[in-house]
């Protein structure tokens, strides 16, 4: 694993992304096609999400999720339930955005959420592998007992 990554659940790699600030502003870079966490290009889509609003539960059979922060902050909750993981049942939580600027890669099969933290809306930045298609994810309700985690922490 490269130089200043972070892993716990299987499969999932946190990667610092590099900023260059000057008098007018940031470049905030995100993911290059000669980056070894680069699968291919599927789209480029941004969610926004408000302050303490939460969106969960999702989980892809196919694509993998590739997130960065550039605007405001989110906790991102992650479950594995692959039964065959050696992370089976274990759950990750990461806080990206400013002070954390990193790329998280969420692989296929894992269920994940997100919460913004910070007092303003959040931008989310998702560079997936693959185009969506809604016949490949499946969706829980927020307050599903399936998944062992509450938001209220």
């Amino acid at each position: 694993m490269g130089k200043g990554r972070v892993q716990m659940i299987s499969g999932v790699i946190i990667q610092p992304l590099k900023q260059i600030e000057d008098e007018r502003g940031k470049v905030m870079h995100m993911l290059r096609k000669d980056s070894e966490l680069f699968l291919g290009f599927g789209e480029v889509y941004f969610s926004l999400i408000h302050c303490g609003k939460i969106k969960a539960w999702k989980k892809h059979h196919k694509m993998t999720q590739h997130f960065a922060v550039p605007v405001g902050k989110v906790k991102i909750v992650i479950y594995d339930e692959r039964k065959d993981s050696p992370t089976y049942k274990e759950i990750q939580e990461v806080e990206l955005g400013e002070g954390n600027y990193s790329l998280i890669r969420i692989p296929p099969l894992l269920w994940y959420g997100l919460q913004g933290i910070s007092p303003d809306t959040s931008l989310v930045a998702n560079c997936a592998n693959l185009p969506h298609d809604p016949q490949e994810a499946e969706n829980l309700g927020l307050l599903t007992k399936t998944i062992p985690y509450s938001w209220s922490k």
